[in-house]
């Protein structure tokens, strides 16, 4: 098994696996996190989109709206968006049998940065950290794709790949970590583990959610396992669709 760390979508086309290869993308605050709540809520099928020019073709077609631009729920013209990217508030919604259409700032930008390119696309989050180390265990090369913000790198995110890696590496003893990225990440999974939530609390983003009143959904996306599901991407109709895997 070989693992690959990218900090930010704008890196990813500077990868050194460029074929055959799993993809995690993970967005941790709050994406993938969200993406993974709103299937442990009962949604069907997510359908991450890049623009939210798109929305009202969804909304016409009886797709749940959920819109998010720089952290806040974002409502488009005669589009009104049901949810943003909260996965506190995705948890206490009854979402069986439905379809969601779903933005935001960063998640779903490396998500279509990596779909069209990758062997197999999944979601990650500490929300389902062990579940998800076990599919990949299946695959024998692996690039981490961390959202970061806005071009930047994030440190949540880059603990959640430190946090991947050293299970992987863990669990099967060929497994190499192939680039330096993956080998700091891991080390600072290390210093951060014992109290995680303390750590992350110097991030930029953790600080500007704080602000806007997001502190549960803080704490929860910093929690490990609490929706034990593995979202994967496929392609219908030449759209990138989220289902979760059996």
């Amino acid at each position: 098994m070989q693992i690959e760390v990218i900090l930010t979508p704008t890196l990813y086309s500077h990868r050194q696996m460029h074929s055959n290869h799993a993809t995690v993308v993970v967005d941790v605050l709050r994406a993938t996190t969200a993406i993974c709540a709103a299937f442990r809520a009962g949604a069907t099928t997510i359908t991450p989109l890049q623009s939210l020019d798109t929305l009202s073709y969804y909304y016409q077609q009886g797709y749940t709206i959920a819109a998010e631009r720089n952290g806040a729920k974002v409502i488009v013209e005669d589009v009104p968006a049901t949810c943003g990217n909260s996965p506190t508030e995705y948890l206490n919604m009854d979402l069986h049998n439905q379809r969601l259409a779903y933005s935001t700032t960063n998640g779903t930008l490396a998500i279509h940065t990596a779909a069209h390119d990758s062997r197999q696309l999944y979601i990650g989050a500490f929300a389902n950290l062990s579940v998800l180390s076990k599919h990949l265990l299946r695959h024998e090369r692996i690039v981490i794709l961390c959202s970061g913000w806005k071009g930047d790198p994030c440190i949540e995110d880059t603990l959640f790949a430190g946090a991947l890696c050293k299970i992987l590496t863990e669990r099967n003893n060929n497994a190499i970590l192939i680039n330096d990225t993956a080998r700091y990440s891991t080390d600072l999974w290390s210093l951060a583990s014992p109290d995680l939530y303390s750590f992350c609390s110097k991030a930029t983003h953790v600080h500007r959610l704080q602000h806007m009143g997001y502190d549960n959904d803080i704490h929860f996306a910093l929690q490990i396992d609490t929706c034990p599901v593995v979202p994967y991407a496929t392609s219908k109709n030449g759209s990138i669709v989220l289902q979760l895997e059996n």
